[in-house]
């Protein structure tokens, strides 16, 4: 399929009692491109289709042909939430246009039934792009798919400021503060699709993690012992504004192969381990070079999902404090490259990555 069918417009209906029972989608560039699909070994090109799927069948028709973005953001019918799903390396968000409340448009229970992938959108969670406060151009707030709510979300926030630029038509580079559970975030809107996110300063104090674990070096909790699963895992534990529990091995094997471990079966015990109060963001982590890691990580909320971005930042944090990496470094997650700083002058964690629309959507409440 080509890159022009990467980005689509779905008009999305669930019935109350059933599965997903109808979904309509558009190119997101109807107004200027083409759709092409592939059935079987014959390529069929059409004019800006849509297609309808149903439980039992499935027909293509012309679209309508003044279909556009922004008269899609536009829209405020009431009983439906219209939203735009992003991506930021496979870590999927449902952007809500949220400005004129600090209440969410969504409950918790309504973001979990979005979020399923089966009978909702599919999605590792709810954004919602709200007013500023404090002085901050604008809030964030994001529910997991599980309906918590985190501090903030690394990935999230770099859809959250491609979802801002084009709700308020944003050109070229440009930078905007945001208020999150995190405290202030600065994202800059880069060419080709990249965002760089000024994360603040990381938090090493085990009480504002917060662990249970000591204090072993220097205030701070640094390949200390944690019993998980029958083994003794080396852990650091850092904050960037969201807990994680980093590990480059166990007492035994300090040489991860990361793409061999259960995660499903390990992440669960680390998130809920008693050493950690407010649950854990888990990095098992396999060193490559001095400046370049890889990484598997077990989302508090989330389980495993494809990307991670405060957990990224955390990983190089802990790498540098474990001497395993210079403070520069390419961290390859499983949908993808961050590249993340940890910057000498201010002791900010800086990353950037890109973050792309998948979808504009509508649903009814």
């Amino acid at each position: 399929m080509g890159s022009e069918a990467m980005a689509m417009t779905a008009f999305i209906s669930l019935s109350p009692r059933t599965s997903l029972i109808h979904r309509s989608f558009i190119s997101a560039k109807a107004f200027q491109s083409s759709l092409r699909l592939k059935p079987f070994n014959s390529p069929v090109i059409l004019r800006n289709p849509v297609v309808h799927i149903s439980a039992s069948s499935m027909s293509i028709e012309a679209a309508p042909e003044k279909f556009s973005k922004q008269s899609f953001l536009d829209r405020r019918e009431s009983g439906f939430l219209h939203f735009v799903k992003y991506h930021g390396l496979g870590n999927d968000f449902i952007l809500v246009d949220n400005r004129d409340s600090l209440e969410p448009k969504v409950t918790p229970e309504q973001a979990v039934k979005l979020c399923d992938r089966n009978f909702g959108v599919g999605a590792d969670g709810v954004i919602f792009a709200m007013p500023g406060i404090n002085g901050t151009d604008y809030s964030m707030r994001i529910f997991n798919s599980d309906g918590s709510e985190p501090e903030m979300c690394g990935n999230g926030v770099r859809c959250f400021a491609r979802f801002i630029a084009e709700l308020d038509n944003i050109k070229g580079k440009h930078s905007f503060t945001v208020h999150t559970g995190a405290g202030l975030i600065v994202p800059e809107i880069q060419d080709g699709g990249k965002v760089r996110v000024d994360m603040g300063q990381p938090v090493l104090n085990p009480s504002d993690v917060p662990t249970k674990l000591p204090a072993n070096k220097d205030q701070t909790v640094i390949g200390s012992e944690l019993q998980v699963n029958g083994l003794t895992w080396n852990v650091t534990c850092v904050s960037m504004g969201n807990p994680h529990c980093v590990t480059f091995g166990t007492k035994e094997s300090q040489n991860l192969r990361v793409d061999e471990l259960n995660l499903a079966e390990i992440g669960p015990k680390f998130e809920h381990h008693e050493m950690f109060p407010a649950r854990i963001n888990t990095e098992f982590v396999q060193v490559f070079s001095r400046s370049h890691l890889k990484m598997r990580v077990w989302e508090r909320g989330a389980g495993a999902t494809l990307a991670c971005g405060t957990g990224a930042c955390a990983v190089l944090v802990a790498a540098v404090l474990e001497g395993r990496a210079e403070k520069s470094c390419t961290v390859d997650l499983p949908g993808g490259p961050l590249e993340i700083q940890w910057n000498e002058e201010d002791n900010h964690v800086y990353m950037t990555g890109p973050a792309e629309v998948v979808f504009y959507g509508s649903i009814p409440l």
